[in-house]
């Protein structure tokens, strides 16, 4: 269907991309900042009783006042800022505090030259601040800076849209040079980078309409765009490589695509759906943060895979053989069927999987082990770089002035009150009646034995009441200690407070703050992985049964992917907890990772370490099924995988690295991660120690038990072969075929088959032949490419020159009694027989020739050699 409607389907995405490309560019300014609370804690509940029950008590804008001479006690000091707020705009600020209207000393510095104001902005805040920004600054003779919230979010939203800029600035022409390396072709290597721009703009698009809906992060922008243009890439790599592959074999342009789409398209849609199912799991947590970047990753994870199999494919049937069109390198890499690099890994592995499984896994833990000694933190003014004037606004406040003048422990207090004389009595208003009774007001001696309490508490410098509501019955407390926010002795004075018995006129306590909001964090996120890990895995677990109709197979690759993330993770911790590449990448080290990002990197190095396991392991059961050699299908599926593999993850490499370079704490941290991630998991895990212990496991690997094989059959998903004469069945110029093979004792010679068509073996008693369009043979009940020959391939002795017009399909090599990698055969062989044969049938494909347990016939199986 894609072919025959390849240029409706084309013109039609170009069409739509032009369309909604001006919807995806009006994201920017439209996210929010934040997103990390837990929305049912009492931390998030105290943030919103803090803006609405004492008239937005919480600041929008800080502004930061210094005086190199003069203090702020100074008259002049006085007016100089007064003058400058009197001139903002009226409809664009609600509420103004400085030192000289609070009388708070907390507001001027040790020094005494520096002060701020805190601006509480009307309405649109970020049309607000754009509004009064400039004049914020217009202050005679005073050095001014401006920070808090609002600027906070509006230099984020910059940072974010340069880092977006330069990232693809950096990783586009990589990405093109690699991709020229690897297919030769300019045609060939522009059409990832064109699934990758489709990527990019659906990302755009999706996270735009999900802002209609619902609040999106301002880091998800990075997120979401790294993450489609990296795997856009990936999935076009894999099915340009199939696709060229059909037609260097000869296939017409619309086999290519219907063959290509049945193989690699079907592993693609597996693995954008198993992508797409970890990112989904960040749906369960309740912060915006996470539940943002899950769902809008897993869309443009679906919109990539999407573009790599209905444009791609689209673009491929009407270039056709022209794919391969402006070669300007020689072919190396794909199209070689020698083996190379891979073969000898293959081999090697397979000789000697016990000590490639030890030496691995002592590296993965070693890798691992700086986990142990996490610390997780929060988000703060520091996930931006140094020069951010935000940034410096918040080190200054919190270094010049009181301890944690900004960070105080909010405790919010609800008071019993009683009538100030008898109920009224209900009736109709304007009567004499009152809808409500009078209460007693709310005062802060109601509060005073909390307060003797509080100020006993260890690390506690000081206890204010910081602000009444009278219409909710409520006194805001602020406790100042001389902790750090995120310290051990911080979060025991919040449990502590939290742990106090209610005095007999107190109704709740609600406690809030940066420490208690980092508590509640770390308790939703350690109450909510348990069932992410159970659903995600689960769903995954399914998925992997369906495709490889085993039971080992799946808890063999959710046990990988923890050894991938645990080494990801130590890495995190050494490189940013404890600062070792803080020069190196330009960053500041706070001691601590922030926990919510953890939980980002685990779905997204969950999904795309289960994309590579389902690459690999869709191979290796297609060449289990063929031979029923579990180590020569393993071996088998990493030669021809290995290379494919190991050139997605550098180009997705090359992407995440080029995120790497970010501003932005955060992004900076997820690059690095994910970069880590899948260089491990693509050379250590994929590579060596999922091949290494899948040798060891033998035949457990494909272990189904009966019960549900039934199930499986109904639920199985498997690349399907096309209806066509298998091509492993290779046949020999009749030039070199002998007229007849000699008996050997025990067993009759036997005539070859008829010219132009392969031997297979004649068809059971009482059962029909397969039918010209099927494979003849299968093995537990599936198709599988291979037969039984009552032609085998003679085997040319090394004196026995070859005939002169022999061609070059046929190859001398000595026989020997196994393959290398291969399982010793059941079967005992004939006599005369010396153990299975191997010859080699054309450039890169070896032949095994096995005598029939009957003695009446040959079997022959062909593999990559």
């Amino acid at each position: 269907m894609v072919y025959r409607g390849r240029w409706t389907l084309l013109v039609l995405s170009l069409v739509v991309a032009v369309l909604v490309a001006p919807l995806g560019l009006e994201l920017f300014g439209r996210m929010a900042d934040g997103g990390f609370e837990d929305p049912r804690a009492d931390s998030t509940t105290a943030a919103h009783w803090n803006d609405d029950w004492y008239g937005g008590h919480a600041a929008d804008v800080v502004v930061l006042y210094r005086h190199p001479t003069v203090k702020a006690r100074d008259p002049r000091y006085k007016k100089a800022v007064h003058d400058s707020l009197r001139a903002l705009p009226k409809e664009h600020v609600r509420r103004l505090a400085t030192y000289w209207t609070t009388g708070s000393k907390r507001m001027v510095s040790e020094d005494g030259r520096s002060t701020y104001a805190l601006v509480t902005l009307e309405g649109d805040k970020q049309a607000a601040y754009a509004a009064i920004a400039d004049r914020l600054r217009r202050v005679q003779n005073l050095y001014v800076e401006v920070g808090g919230s609002v600027p906070l979010l509006k230099e984020l939203n910059d940072q974010t849209a340069a880092d977006l800029a330069r990232a693809e600035a950096i990783s586009m022409p990589v990405l093109l040079v690699l991709l020229v390396i690897v297919f030769g072709s300019l045609v060939a290597a522009g059409l990832p980078l064109l699934v990758g721009l489709f990527a990019v703009l659906g990302a755009l698009v999706l996270l735009r309409l999900l802002t209609e809906v619902t609040e999106v992060s301002v880091f998800s922008l990075n997120v979401v765009t790294m993450l489609g243009l990296g795997l856009a890439v990936d999935y076009s790599l894999f099915v340009l490589k199939a696709f060229r592959e059909e037609i260097r074999g000869g296939a017409s342009s619309e086999q290519a695509v219907v063959r290509t789409m049945a193989t690699a398209g079907r592993t693609v849609a597996y693995s954008g759906l198993t992508v797409a199912t970890a990112l989904l799991g960040l749906l369960l947590f309740p912060q915006m943060f996470l539940r943002s970047i899950g769902l809008g990753a897993a869309a443009v994870v679906l919109v990539a895979m999407g573009a790599a199999l209905v444009v791609l494919p689209a673009v491929l049937g009407i270039l056709g053989r022209r794919v391969d069109a402006l070669r300007i390198t020689p072919r190396f890499g794909y199209g070689r069927r020698d083996g190379g690099m891979w073969h000898a890994v293959a081999s090697s592995v397979m000789r000697r999987p016990v000590l490639y499984l030890v030496v691995v896994a002592m590296v993965l833990v070693s890798l691992a082990l700086p986990f142990l000694h996490v610390k997780f933190g929060n988000v703060d003014h520091r996930v931006l770089p140094a020069a951010s004037e935000s940034r410096r606004v918040a080190e200054v406040v919190d270094r010049g002035f009181a301890r944690n003048s900004m960070a105080a422990i909010d405790v919010h207090v609800l008071v019993e009150r009683s009538f100030t004389e008898s109920p009224a009595v209900p009736g109709p208003l304007g009567q004499g009646h009152s809808p409500i009774s009078a209460v007693t007001p709310v005062l802060p001696s109601d509060v005073k034995p909390l307060v003797d309490r509080l100020r006993r508490l260890s690390h506690v410098t000081g206890v204010d009441v910081a602000g009444l509501s009278q219409d909710n019955g409520a006194v805001r407390l602020a406790v100042r200690y001389d902790a750090d926010p995120m310290s051990d002795a911080a979060q025991e004075l919040v449990t502590s407070i939290r742990d106090l018995a209610p005095e007999p006129n107190v109704r709740r306590v609600v406690v809030g703050g940066p420490t208690a909001a980092q508590m509640d964090l770390m308790a939703s996120l350690g109450a909510t992985l348990p069932w992410m890990a159970l659903v995600v895995g689960s769903v995954t677990g399914v998925l992997l049964f369906a495709a490889f109709g085993s039971v080992v197979l799946p808890v063999k690759a959710l046990l990988m992917n923890v050894l991938s993330i645990g080494a990801s993770f130590g890495v995190i911790v050494w490189a940013f907890q404890d600062g070792h590449l803080a020069s190196a990448l330009g960053f500041t080290s706070t001691g601590s990772i922030e926990a919510t990002v953890t939980v980002l990197i685990l779905a997204v190095v969950f999904g795309l370490s289960m994309d590579y396991e389902l690459f690999l392991l869709s191979r290796v059961r297609a060449e289990w099924l063929r031979t029923g050699d579990n180590a020569a299908a393993v071996a088998a599926g990493l030669q021809q995988t290995g290379g494919v593999i190991t050139s997605a993850a550098l180009l997705l490499l090359v992407v995440i690295g080029a995120f790497a370079t970010a501003g932005i704490t955060i992004v900076k941290l997820l690059g690095v991660g994910l970069f880590v991630a899948i260089v491990v998991d693509a050379t250590l895990v994929r590579a060596l120690l999922v091949p290494a212990t899948m040798r060891l496991m033998g035949g457990a690997n494909w272990w189904l038990p009966g019960p549900l094989r039934a199930f499986h059959r109904r639920v199985e998903l498997h690349e399907r072969p096309p209806a066509r004469t298998a091509p492993a069945m290779r046949e020999l110029p009749a030039m070199s075929r002998p007229a007849a093979v000699p008996s050997s004792p025990g067993r009759p010679a036997v005539a070859p088959p008829s010219p132009g068509r392969p031997a297979v073996a004649p068809p059971s008693r009482g059962r029909p032949g397969p039918s010209p369009s099927e494979p003849a043979v299968t093995v537990n009940g599936r198709p599988a490419v291979f037969g039984v020959d009552t032609d085998p391939v003679p085997l040319a002795a090394e004196h026995e020159p070859l005939p002169a017009d022999a061609g070059p399909e046929l190859v001398p090599v000595k026989p020997f009694r196994k393959h290398p990698y291969s399982a010793p055969a059941k079967q005992a062989p004939a006599k005369g027989e010396d153990g299975p044969r191997w010859v080699k049938v054309t450039a890169g494909r070896t032949r095994v020739v096995r005598a029939t347990p009957d003695g009446r016939g040959w079997t022959w199986v062909e593999v990559d050699s």
